[in-house]
């Protein structure tokens, strides 16, 4: 009989058996860990800030109301993202239950004494339509390579997080078209509450621990930027001029953003676990497009 062979290593990358919502081969990993996205971050919290019952639901419930508390909640509300984004199915399952059973439990009071729950479906549709429209945005006015089909694909596999906060996919956009629709039938209802200019105003100076201090530096350049790259309608909303000289201001500085951090090195500009990511889609890519893929054992 002859030896058996000795097992060769395969050079092909493999997409990992449990990559989480996404994994290498997604358009949400090519997208999420550029650092442009943190403007993104910011342009959707001040959209989702423009629907009355969202803005009170979280003011009453939340520690946004206390400066001293807000940054916490930046904190996990960037780790959710963190979890949701890159985490293995079980971490964004248990993430995706404590989110749930909190909003479950949360009710909001609108001006007129009317209590609403803070799952309302709804509430929560807007909540994502605005952040996923906010990253689409960045993202295609920064200059990231992302064809049409690609933002579309993008849109779609968003509708996974959505379904983590408890919205059923299927009610969730899944293109481009579906999601600007979504967001001009809800435009009628939004309005800038005073809630949301007291929030819009502490953004811009946010306590937090000295020892995130060069985060602080950064916060003002990220939050104008962020608030100028919501669309015109929005910015006259919260009672700013909206102006196509804006929108062009805005974009040159999105794109040499793009460009600046990319000369940054990876090893200063990324948690581990997004670098990890990155590095990963992009080996990916590559060998897809090589047609070097090799399946899952």
């Amino acid at each position: 009989m002859p030896p058996t062979p000795a097992p060769t290593s395969d050079p092909r990358p493999a997409r990992p058996a449990d990559a989480g919502l996404f994994g290498p081969d997604s358009v949400t990993w090519r997208v999420m860990p550029e650092p442009v996205m943190w403007v993104a971050g910011m342009r959707a919290l001040y959209l989702q800030a423009l629907h009355p019952r969202v803005m009170r639901g979280t003011w009453q419930n939340t520690a946004m109301a206390d400066r001293r508390q807000a940054f916490g909640r930046f904190l996990r509300t960037t780790e959710f993202i963190r979890v949701r984004t890159y985490g293995s199915r079980a971490e964004v399952e248990r993430a995706g239950r404590r989110i749930r059973k909190l909003h479950a439990r949360l009710r909001g009071t609108d001006e007129d004494g009317t209590e609403f729950r803070l799952d309302e479906p709804a509430l929560l549709l807007w909540v994502h339509c605005a952040e996923v429209s906010s990253y689409v945005d960045v993202a295609r006015r920064s200059g990231l390579r992302l064809s049409p089909a690609e933002l579309d694909a993008f849109v779609d596999e968003q509708r996974r997080c959505a379904a983590v906060v408890g919205l059923d996919p299927a009610l969730v956009p899944a293109s481009l078209a579906e999601l600007d629709s979504c967001i001009e039938e809800t435009r009628p209802q939004l309005r800038a509450t005073p809630e949301a200019r007291r929030a819009l105003l502490r953004s811009v100076n946010t306590s937090m621990p000295v020892t995130y201090l060069p985060l602080k530096l950064m916060v003002p350049g990220l939050t104008t930027l962020g608030f100028a790259s919501q669309p015109r309608w929005a910015r006259r909303l919260y009672g700013v001029p909206g102006t196509p000289l804006t929108d062009l201001a805005v974009t040159v500085s999105l794109r040499a953003l793009h460009e600046g951090t990319a000369r940054i090195p990876w090893s200063l500009a990324a948690p581990p676990a997004v670098r990890a990511a990155r590095e990963m889609a992009r080996a990916y890519q590559q060998a897809r497009a090589a047609g070097a893929v090799r399946p899952v054992s």
